[in-house]
């Protein structure tokens, strides 16, 4: 036994009706992967600058170390140098070559803002190619 349900009519009619199932997929997927990536692209993270894990570079045959103890006090080498002093010490060092890179080492416990102080006068002397020195840490597997 068999029932026709199509009442004889063969032709097909348009559906006018727009499915937003799909888009409400995506738009769900969506929010989900903001709500999960927001909470990572805020700076609230804490950073141990002084360990580095990059390859060593090839260091000049006397490199010019400037120290910022913990102290914040300057050492120039092994001497000694005052803030007011920097510029002049410097010059006498590099023999007036201010292309020559200063090699700055910083206390781990020093505020980041002594920090950027002892840059700015690298900068006002003229000295622009500073390169930071930190512990060589080994990267765990």
């Amino acid at each position: 036994m068999s029932v026709r349900l199509d009442h004889g009519d063969d032709e097909l009619t348009d559906i006018h009706e727009i499915n937003v199932t799909p888009f409400i997929d995506v738009i769900l997927v969506l929010l989900i992967i903001f709500m999960i990536a927001a909470p990572l692209a805020t700076v609230d993270v804490n950073v141990n600058l002084p360990g580095l894990t990059a390859d060593p570079q090839k260091r000049p045959d006397k490199p010019i170390f400037l120290t910022i103890k913990a102290d914040h006090s300057l050492a120039l080498g092994d001497n000694p140098v005052s803030r007011e002093e920097l510029a002049s010490a410097l010059v006498a060092q590099t023999n007036g070559d201010k292309g020559q890179p200063i090699f700055l080492r910083a206390d781990k416990s020093l505020p980041y803002g002594d920090f950027a102080e002892v840059i700015n006068l690298l900068r006002r002397s003229g000295y622009l190619k500073v390169a930071l020195v930190g512990l060589e840490v080994s990267e765990k597997p």
